[in-house]
Formats: structure tokens, sequence, C-alpha cells
């Protein structure tokens, strides 16, 4: 697992939690810290909605139905969650993308998405 310490956000500070109820990220920590391993790219910290939670559904990954045997709660509209950045980029070209948290968002989303198009979407604006 990488050292959440040494990651940085989009805004280039140290990495804040994104959820912790559910617990989210690639490494089940709170965070949307990355690697290697992540080929995913779990680092967009988004607020989910309705739309987008159909949205994702409809493209195949159904995040709101419950999966306990890989001990997944299911979202609902609120939950904050670590995205993959491509589904993110994906739901901004479709229109309905979630409201992201900079601060939790990590930098490697910007390999997919732009920071002006992270910050059109921010919760808060922090810079």
């Amino acid at each position: 697992m990488v050292d959440k310490a040494d990651s940085v956000n989009v805004l280039g500070e140290k990495l804040a939690d994104c959820s912790h109820d559910p617990v989210t990220g690639f490494f089940r920590d709170g965070c949307c810290n990355t690697s290697d391993e992540d080929r995913g790219s779990h680092t967009v910290c988004a607020v989910m909605t309705k739309e987008f939670l159909e949205f994702s559904r409809g493209r195949g990954n159904d995040l709101s139905t419950p999966r306990p045997e890989f001990g997944f709660p299911g979202l609902k509209a609120g939950d904050q969650w670590c995205l993959c950045a491509a589904r993110w980029r994906e739901a901004f070209q479709a229109g309905c993308a979630p409201r992201v948290v900079l601060a939790a968002t990590h930098e490697a989303a910007l390999q997919y998405v732009t920071l002006d198009q992270l910050r059109a979407h921010a919760l808060q604006t922090l810079h």
C-alpha cells in the first residue's frame, strides 16, 4: 500500500480523506490514494447523486446495489466515494458528473481530467 502521508491532491496539497462511512478508496482506507495496482485510477472524491448512480448503472457499474460478499454496502445520493477518473470524465462528457471534493481528489486524476473541469464541479471552491 502507498503511504497516504506522501500523497498529493489536485491542489498540490496533502491528500485529505474522502469517506470512512462508507469506507472508500482502492485500498479501502478512506482516501482516494492510488498505486500501479489501481488500474481504474480510483482518484476522484465525488459526492454521489441519484442521476450519477443511474448513469453508472447504465454503463454496467451498479454502485447502488449492496454486495456484502465484497464488503460493499451500496451507495446512495450524498455518499462520498472514490470514483474511477475515467468514469467521472465519461459522466462529465454526458453532463451528469457528480460534485467533487478537491482536497480529497488525488493528483493522478489530472491524467484523465483537467483541474478546471474538476473546479467547475467542486463541492466547495478552496482556491
